[in-house]
């Protein structure tokens, strides 16, 4: 029997007893997937790809069953048996008949495709309650699955830190196709340092019993909102990527959501997730898991780039998302542990503004312009220009105290809630730069100051260019520039470390990976 002769046979409606008016094939790099009217029949391919070994009829008889059995647990009125397929004395297939069996098929009520949770999200019909939902039955699943022995072991700190040297490993031949070089060593280095710091803490979480025999894929693609919330599809050919800590299931999710551009959904499930199952310590773990689970869906997704079977669209489509999910766990690694502020010093023109929302994007943190507020705080559009003379008008050294003062208090606030801050202002007086960083003590916030300098000839480019934006807030301009720097008071009253000097004619990217490998480099001085 050949898989041709077996797709051939299982898309004729005539081989099943409930006669479907027509059979939709799917195929994955592991399994075809027949939908056969309101029943679906899966079949494992005859593969093996190291983390998983189906290539006899034996094996794929025992995961089909440990399928059926595993996913019973979030979606046992779906998952509904095993069927051997048998082949008569002629050759031909039959379900759950002939004369010798040749493969088995997990059989499965379809479910319906327009309950499920991405299309609902895409179509804007999901109310936040429905995560805090999903968040109150994958806490009453991972409360009641099994755990200790094996699990404990299987899923501990060893296999934590295999799992991520397999994945380095298995991502050196990508790079400079779906990740850079730089961001391929922050990443790993970002790991290997959490792992060194905080093994006291995975090995905690095993006494506890925290690893648990999870779903192990809990993305949007696997969740219906039907009268009930079923998780369906787990991960049932490699124990490795089943027994996790709960924290990295909980992640999982939360990563989708926050690729598919519904990060105020992750926060819900969350927040809702920590309030069912108390595990308040989660919270310490969620980027580390969130960039984890990225990076696999960036490797996996990668490995696609390389068949031979796919085109050049599908080929760049794959560069493409795969490059997106490296670029996700990038901005995972990147974020810091601890709230932290951050200031962006230096005259107009250093690119300040562009170097602050670009760390804003990466290091998940609020982002306060002094520009903005300055304008605001008198009434006045953000984007109208008040060319006044250096020192007066809406510039006079009175506003600027109640511009930074407020721009101190906004900043505060957002520590105290936990998020980081970027504040994008000159920061010229030592005075100033003295109060954030006391300010950001007294919040028990990490911080750093980044001054940012460039050649006068690429300043003056840019403040000549500003002139013509519309939308910008800054009214700095070059004839103003000289006697800026004349007041710039230098940064030298800082520890080392806090200061952190970058050349912004580099390209913004480059800027502002230097800033984030620095501060992470020296996160909590």
């Amino acid at each position: 029997m050949t898989h041709g002769n077996l797709v051939s046979s299982m898309t004729q409606p005539e081989f099943y007893p409930h006669r479907p008016a027509s059979v939709e094939v799917i195929q994955t790099h592991i399994s075809y997937i027949f939908i056969a009217g309101a029943y679906v029949y899966k079949v494992k391919k005859d593969v093996d790809f190291g983390f998983l070994d189906f290539t006899t009829l034996a094996k794929r008889k025992y995961y089909c069953d440990a399928e059926l059995r595993l996913n019973r647990r979030l979606a046992r009125d779906v998952y509904l048996d095993v069927v051997p397929i048998g082949e008569d004395d002629r050759g031909n297939l039959h379900l759950a008949g002939g004369d010798t069996i040749v493969d088995y098929a997990v059989m499965m009520r379809k479910i319906p495709e327009d309950r499920m949770l991405y299309r609902l999200l895409a179509e804007g019909l999901v109310d936040p309650s429905v995560m805090d939902t999903v968040a109150r039955t994958v806490a009453g699943f991972h409360s009641e699955a099994a755990t200790g022995g094996d699990i404990d072991r299987i899923g501990g700190f060893d296999t934590i830190r295999h799992n991520h040297d397999e994945n380095f490993q298995q991502t050196e031949d990508y790079i400079g196709i779906t990740i850079s070089r730089g961001r391929h060593r922050f990443i790993q280095s970002y790991v290997n340092r959490f792992l060194e710091t905080q093994r006291p803490l995975f090995e905690k979480r095993v006494r506890e019993h925290k690893i648990r025999d999870c779903h192990g894929d809990l993305h949007l693609q696997h969740i219906c909102i039907a009268d009930d919330i079923l998780v369906f599809d787990c991960i049932e050919f490699n124990e490795r990527f089943r027994y996790l800590d709960v924290a990295a299931e909980v992640s999982f999710l939360a990563m989708d959501l926050d690729f598919n551009d519904y990060a105020d959904y992750g926060r819900v499930f969350i927040e809702a997730y920590l309030s069912y199952s108390g595990d308040q310590e989660i919270v310490k773990l969620l980027n580390f898991y969130r960039c984890y689970f990225a990076y696999v869906r960036g490797k996996v997704i990668g490995f696609q780039t390389q068949d031979g079977a796919i085109g050049e669209r599908e080929r760049t489509g794959a560069i493409e998302t795969a490059s997106r999910y490296f670029d996700l766990a990038y901005r995972y690694a990147a974020r810091p542990e601890r709230p932290t502020l951050i200031l962006t010093a230096g005259l107009m023109g250093t690119g300040k503004s562009v170097l602050a929302a670009n760390l804003g994007t990466v290091l998940d943190a609020r982002i306060i312009r002094s520009d903005v507020i300055r304008k605001e705080m008198l009434s006045i559009t953000p984007s109208e220009r008040h060319h006044e003379n250096f020192g007066a008008g809406i510039y006079a050294d009175d506003v600027t105290r109640k511009t930074y003062a407020t721009a101190l208090q906004m900043a505060e606030k957002e520590l105290k809630k936990g998020h980081s801050v970027v504040i994008d202002a000159s920061f010229k007086a030592r005075s100033e730069r003295q109060m954030a960083r006391q300010m950001a003590l007294s919040s028990e916030a990490d911080f750093f100051i980044i001054e940012c300098v460039c050649p006068e000839a690429i300043v003056r480019q840019r403040l000549d260019a500003r002139m013509s934006d519309r939308e910008e807030a800054s009214d700095g301009r070059w004839e103003l520039f000289e006697a800026q720097k004349d007041t710039f008071e230098e940064i030298d009253e800082f520890p080392v470390g806090c200061h952190i000097s970058v050349d912004t004619s580099d390209s913004p990217e480059g800027c502002m990976e230097e800033a984030v490998e620095i501060i992470r480099s020296g996160e909590g001085r």
